[in-house]
């Protein structure tokens, strides 16, 4: 008998990430949510038309929003539609995740950033960071460890030629 082939797609299921968050912010915990998108946004973000980097998730009357995301709408996608591409929208969440954040938010003054969007079979998820702020000497404490990660590397590989 001949083998199967697997059904997987080559490439990575990531279509934005965040990188800001992870500087600014000590990411505690992650956490997936589905969005709730219009025809012409997942049209857009199929294209790679999307910028998470200045968006923020809140949460207003047991709901959670995320704010800040542009998705730049096609041309040929949008026609009969107006399209806003930075309007809010709404996160999907089990009510357990929400209350979970919600308390965490008003107790442990955390706050919640979007890290990245990404594929999940068909669906657009988004990955939300529970996060606590850095100030700026934790952030050149950060860059100093990477910068020595770098060199250590760099050095290793010099040594085994």
């Amino acid at each position: 008998m001949a083998k199967k082939k697997s059904k997987t797609k080559a490439g990575s299921n990531t279509i934005a990430l965040n990188k800001k968050a992870r500087h600014e912010y000590f990411i505690d915990d992650e956490i997936e949510a589905g969005m709730e998108l219009q025809g012409w946004e997942v049209k857009a973000i199929r294209q790679g038309k999307v910028n998470i980097a200045e968006s923020y998730v809140y949460i207003r009357d047991g709901e959670a929003f995320v704010s800040g995301i542009t998705i730049t709408p096609l041309n040929q996608a949008s026609t009969h539609v107006v399209a806003n591409p930075t309007r809010i929208r709404k996160l999907l969440m089990s009510r357990r995740e929400l209350d979970n954040l919600i308390g965490r938010i008003n107790r442990e003054g955390m706050t919640l950033a979007a890290l990245s969007m990404y594929w999940s079979r068909s669906w657009v998820k988004i990955k939300i960071g529970v996060a606590k702020g850095k100030k700026l000497h934790d952030k050149r404490t950060d860059m100093k460890e990477k910068d020595w990660a770098r060199d250590k590397a760099r050095i290793m590989k010099s040594k085994l030629r």
